[in-house]
């Protein structure tokens, strides 16, 4: 049994802040430099947690934080290079 979900649990999340699918972009990470897709990233929290964290699956170091409220959302990518599309 796994204890992280993929990226695709944050999708959702992220699919209320952007208007385009981020699952196929590339979001290199800032510690090792490893180029990941968004859906492939390691995410822990779930449905009961404050928000989701997304981290780099070479090197474990956090890549984004999410965060919802009742009525606003919080993204944090400090720790990715960019997120690109294409």
């Amino acid at each position: 049994m796994s204890d992280h979900l993929d990226g695709n649990d944050m999708l959702g999340g992220l699919a209320e802040i952007f208007a385009v699918d981020l699952s196929t972009a590339t979001a290199p990470c800032a510690n090792c430099r490893q180029v990941n897709v968004v859906a492939e990233l390691r995410v822990y929290g779930g449905p009961n947690a404050p928000g989701l964290v997304a981290r780099c699956p070479g090197c474990e170091h956090v890549a984004l934080r999410l965060v919802r409220g009742p009525e606003s959302a919080w993204l944090e990518v400090t720790s990715t290079l960019r997120i690109s599309m294409g």
